[in-house]
């Protein structure tokens, strides 16, 4: 079930504290025909709660600090990216050909938002790259393939498109059934190392649990740096690593670069730099499909062997298990495949859910689950390892069923309560505000995003 106590528990958090979470409920917020608005705020709830627990943990408090969780704030931050302005203007939307087509026996998601992507993708349809046309061409090359031809020839390119299924197909597909396997959360204690001793918080507002901690951020997109985003909010010196030439989308950066800094750094060349990084890191968030790291020594073991007592953070597309645990993957194309689109949509056109709440809700879920490694750590020790994917939340949120209603608070009326506005180094920001809220908490990130690659890749 999409709640909160599902949540907390795939968390390994204490049940009794479940009482300190009080939602305001809002009609109209993330409609759809999936239990979508309970998703979220099921997943910022076990996050702010999380926070609120560290944060008591450090403090020194005699209760978990009370959280609330606010359809309106939760509905806004899903749809971030949306809402994002630099300067008053719109930062980008899916490319033209990041789309559903038809094909010759239904219908086939592609993404092609980053060049390359857009290069494998036509390579795989054999569509010259200098069409006139190339929308066109595309559409004409599609409608003479079946879907699954489709979907196995742009992925042997190297590309992204994905074959619509309904929930029973999905569900008879090998990748599924080695998601269903997994847990929501999956959570591992590495070894028994001592870990590093955070000093208390002095109890006076703002509550930033994670502060002092050093969280290298080696994710993309959205739903890691929504993850790492959050540990900026919560007080972490946050350093995103980037590969030198693989620039992220800008609009993207934008709205997930708030509190963090961004740096550039070649693994292949600068392993030194790296591993003074870790030496000092008390957190590793990777977003990369499983095994793509671990040539350079980021294996979960090897970087816990390296840096005793260190919370290594996983998230990839479909999981580390499976046929397709090698393959790229998007928000998008996750729900293409594991029956959304057909759920969300009507026999004549696939759908899709009201937010990229695969991506949201899985950023908050893996933050909730480094704050809890912090928690258990205070007690226990230990590295740790936590694993999430997309493909999961996705059977987390077809399978559980919707739970009973609650009593709504107001109708959600649009997202300007929740809507802020900055300078910064990229201009004058319109932005969403942080949905985890708890008593004595912050309110805001304290650092704007800045440039692409613009920090030196060291500590602050």
């Amino acid at each position: 079930m999409t709640d909160v106590r599902s949540v907390w528990s795939a968390l390994g958090g204490d049940p009794a504290l479940l009482g300190r979470i009080t939602p305001v409920v809002r009609e109209g917020a993330l409609p759809a025909r999936l239990p979508v608005r309970e998703l979220a705020r099921a997943c910022v709830g076990g996050c702010a709660l999380a926070a609120a627990e560290l944060a008591a943990r450090r403090a020194r408090l005699d209760e978990v600090p009370a959280v609330q969780v606010d359809d309106g704030a939760v509905a806004t931050a899903f749809t971030s990216e949306r809402h994002l302005r630099v300067d008053g203007r719109a930062t980008g939307a899916f490319a033209p050909l990041s789309r559903f087509w038809r094909t010759a026996d239904g219908w086939v998601r592609t993404h092609a938002n980053y060049p390359h992507h857009r290069a494998r993708l036509l390579a795989g349809l054999g569509v010259p790259a200098g069409a006139d046309d190339t929308t066109a061409a595309v559409g004409a090359a599609l409608a003479e393939w079946s879907a699954q031809e489709a979907e196995e020839a742009v992925y042997a390119a190297g590309g992204l498109a994905v074959a619509l299924r309904t929930p029973e197909e999905w569900a008879a597909h090998p990748q599924a059934a080695a998601v269903a396997e997994q847990p929501l959360v999956e959570r591992h204690k590495l070894d028994t190392a001592h870990a590093r001793v955070l000093p208390p918080l002095d109890g006076t507002p703002p509550l930033l649990p994670a502060a002092g901690l050093r969280v290298l951020d080696l994710t993309r997109v959205i739903a890691g740096p929504v993850a790492t985003r959050t540990l900026a909010l919560l007080g972490a010196d946050v350093l995103r690593l980037d590969a030198p030439g693989l620039p992220e989308l800008p609009g993207q950066h934008t709205d997930t670069g708030f509190g963090k800094r961004s740096a550039t750094l070649d693994l292949a060349v600068d392993r030194a730099r790296f591993e003074d990084l870790l030496a000092a890191a008390d957190v590793v968030v990777t977003g990369y499909r499983p095994g793509t790291l671990d040539r350079f020594g980021l294996a979960p073991d090897a970087l816990a062997g390296r840096r005793r007592g260190l919370v290594v953070a996983q998230l990839s597309a479909w999981g580390v298990h499976g046929p397709w645990a090698q393959r790229r993957g998007f928000d998008s194309l996750v729900q293409a495949a594991t029956g959304i689109a057909a759920i969300e949509g009507s026999p004549g056109q696939p759908g899709a859910l009201p937010a990229q709440a695969l991506d949201h809700g899985t950023g908050f879920l893996l933050a909730a689950a480094v704050l809890r490694a912090l928690t258990e750590q205070s007690y226990e020790g230990g590295s740790r390892l936590v694993r999430l994917s997309l493909a999961r939340t996705a059977a987390w949120l077809t399978g559980g069923g919707r739970p009973a209603a609650a009593a709504a608070a107001a109708p959600y009326d649009g997202p300007l309560p929740w809507l802020a506005e900055a300078g910064g180094p990229l201009g004058r920001l319109r932005y969403a505000l942080p949905p985890v809220s708890f008593a004595g908490g912050p309110a805001d990130w304290t650092r704007p995003p800045g440039r692409f690659g613009a920090d030196p890749a060291r500590w602050a």
